[in-house]
């Protein structure tokens, strides 16, 4: 055989093993791949990069929700001071208590949503309540919830979200 045929040959089932592995794109590649070398005959372009393991899926977010925000923490209390800080971190509040749920974020947005939900223990929604932010740096945004009756006895979730996408949790009971 030849060297141009047996390139030709090389190429022909460098194809095929592609063709074959581009048939079955949803499972796990194990297989390791070496570049070409200069003698042989490069039938397709370089692979992009594929990106790091702990890389979010790109179809996780709805259209629009991209956020430079960041959630640093969460705190609950039933007051916060002048600089917008807990005065008291507590989890658990007496059925009387607004309920203040203090988020410090990090990063820059334009009218991005931070919005708090109380879930009690059932899966019903005991408030729900946002504030739209500007900031270009940290900053506290405080979310505070008022019951004009006795808020349930029991145990709840305070859910954060930015821009529709659900940030941070925190556990805290009523007693």
């Amino acid at each position: 055989m030849t060297a141009t045929k047996l390139h030709y040959a090389i190429a022909a089932a460098l194809l095929a093993s592609l063709a074959l592995a581009g048939c079955n794109r949803d499972a796990e590649d194990t297989t390791a791949t070496t570049a070409p070398s200069a003698t042989e005959p490069s039938a397709l372009p370089p692979a992009e990069p594929l990106p790091p393991a702990d890389t979010a899926p790109m179809d996780t977010a709805p259209m629009g929700a991209e956020t430079a925000l960041n959630v640093s923490s969460v705190t609950l209390g039933t007051e916060a001071g002048e600089d917008k800080k807990i005065a008291a971190a507590m989890t658990t509040f007496a059925p009387t208590d607004q309920i203040v749920v203090s988020v410090d974020t990090d990063g820059a947005a334009s009218n991005a949503e931070i919005a708090a939900k109380l879930v009690y223990q059932d899966g019903q929604a005991a408030g729900e309540e946002s504030e739209s932010v500007t900031t270009t740096g940290a900053e506290t945004t405080n979310i505070t919830f008022t019951n004009a009756n006795p808020w349930p006895t029991g145990d709840y979730t305070a859910e954060v979200w930015i821009n529709g996408i659900q940030a941070e949790t925190v556990a805290f009971n009523v007693r």
